[in-house]
């Protein structure tokens, strides 16, 4: 079976997410979207809320699952026998991050890294973006899910 894993912290999930996400459950057997709890960085979604939204926003592809991991990404792919990341990059200057990234994954692990070419739609996009123009009103309901843009709303209403 071929599996890969999309990681990221999903705070929270955009539709760019989705569109690597989607395109990698199209290459792979099982695609693993793995949110990452990091301890020290409090989100506006607890890492249980990013479960649910994930698991609710990618229910339609069959063939993704959620799942979180701590520490390395290589110590979670060995633990799961998933031999590639895949990543998706916006612009050159995510690839300077992401190649490292990659280099340090394969010389620790033998882990693979998929790169995707990010949907020209969804190049601008980010959570922290998407948090600050929901934070002040704005509209974003073309770069979220549905789901997502209500649970923000819902959110960032009740930190006013």
């Amino acid at each position: 079976m071929r599996r890969a894993v999309c990681p990221g912290s999903f705070d929270p999930v955009t539709n760019g997410h989705l569109d690597i996400i989607g395109r990698a459950s199209r290459l792979y057997d099982e695609v693993v979207a793995a949110v990452l709890i990091n301890p020290r960085k409090a989100g506006l979604f607890t890492v249980e809320e990013r479960i649910e939204l994930l698991t609710e926003v990618t229910a339609s592809y069959g063939n993704v699952r959620v799942d979180t991991f701590t520490g390395l990404l290589v110590d979670y792919c060995k633990a799961n026998d998933i031999p590639v990341v895949v990543k998706g990059l916006r612009a050159v200057s995510d690839f300077d991050y992401e190649l490292q990234q990659a280099q340090m994954n394969h010389g620790l692990a033998g882990v693979e890294t998929l790169f995707m070419a990010t949907n020209p739609l969804f190049s601008f996009l980010s959570s922290s973006l998407i948090k600050e123009v929901a934070k002040y009103g704005g509209d974003v309901s073309a770069h979220v899910p549905e789901a997502v843009r209500r649970r923000l709303v819902e959110r960032l209403s009740t930190q006013t």
